[in-house]
């Protein structure tokens, strides 16, 4: 039986829907590999010990607290050097960190400090005795990569949205440990600007509407803005070329160059499937496309295709959801 770390990542006081895939990602490893147990590391301000039994009933056998007004904000180092040093004090197989933009910076840093190898921006996990072998999408998602990893421990980083966060009710021991000051931190962060609220973040969101410059001019993107609304959960995303252009801020870019997202629905309106594009959004579990042009290389990924003026579709298409979520209610 091997057992697993997994870094249940936070902000603003609340797990991240991430954290809660992790740890499913971790559980589902840990049997796998014999029916070890998945231990958490859960870091954050004064008070986050109160979300430490959330990760139980998602498959957490023991969730280690480490609480510090300096986790207020994103202290990477302390965090680095406190989740290192976890692994290191337990028999862990794998260390697990969801592939956000805080794991981006933490996933290296700690297999740095455990000389492990590491698998980045990972969608399946599987064991087999002591291999652990894992897919990722590679080439702007043209290729799906296998790679094995070797040796006693790996850092595994899992792309959100990749795995479904189930529950599995448990009652998770919960343990307050030290956090491990960083020694001379290199960087400080003085302030923390959030974005928009009302609408769920691109990471987090189970739909995107996301639209490109096929929707003529800025003003248009209220359209796409309706549909989100109407669906009640979803966030708004855009192609490269529109953040460029200023329709939308770069917050919102999905692609090569932005953010990478997988949600269980994904519109993409008047995007034509440029291939910087589709490296951003291409493992979405449904991908429905409207656009006007039958030979955009968006319908060759696309479940579902609309060949249509995406003005004209898109009020109809925003009207029959309202009208499917009234029948719901």
């Amino acid at each position: 039986m091997a057992n697993v770390l997994v870094f249940a990542e936070a902000r603003g006081g609340e797990l991240r829907k991430i954290a809660l895939e992790a740890v499913t990602a971790a559980r589902q490893l840990a049997d796998a590999t014999g029916g070890g147990d998945v231990h958490a590391l859960l870091v954050g301000a004064p008070g986050i010990a109160a979300k430490a039994t959330q990760l139980g009933t998602y498959g957490a056998d023991v969730v280690f607290v480490a609480e510090g007004a300096e986790f207020a904000t994103f202290a990477r180092e302390s965090v680095a050097a406190t989740l290192a040093e976890r692994a290191k004090a337990g028999s862990y197989r794998a260390v697990v960190i969801g592939f956000s933009a805080q794991g981006r910076d933490l996933g290296p840093r700690v297999a740095a400090k455990l000389d492990a190898p590491i698998a980045s921006d990972v969608t399946e996990i599987a064991a087999s005795g002591d291999t652990l072998t894992v897919k990722h999408p590679g080439y702007a998602n043209k290729v799906v990569l296998t790679l094995v990893l070797s040796g006693p421990m790996a850092v595994i980083s899992v792309r959100p949205s990749a795995f479904t966060a189930k529950e599995n009710a448990k009652a998770a021991r919960v343990e307050v440990v030290a956090a491990v000051p960083a020694s001379t931190p290199v960087v400080t962060i003085t302030e923390v600007k959030e974005g928009a609220k009302g609408r769920p973040d691109l990471g987090d969101a189970p739909i995107i509407i996301s639209g490109g410059r096929g929707l003529k001019a800025a003003e248009n993107f209220k359209l796409v803005e309706d549909l989100a609304d109407a669906f009640g959960n979803a966030a708004v995303g855009a192609t490269r070329a529109v953040t460029d252009d200023g329709w939308r801020p770069h917050s919102d870019q999905i692609g090569q160059t932005g953010r990478q997202v997988s949600p269980q629905l994904y519109v993409a309106v008047g995007i034509s499937g440029a291939i910087q594009h589709l490296a951003g959004m291409r493992t979405s579990k449904t991908i429905v496309a409207i656009n006007k042009d039958k030979e955009a290389p968006i319908f060759k990924v696309a479940d579902y295709g609309i060949v249509g003026d995406v003005l004209e579709v898109l009020p109809a298409f925003t009207a029959a959801v309202r009208e499917a979520r009234k029948g719901q209610g």
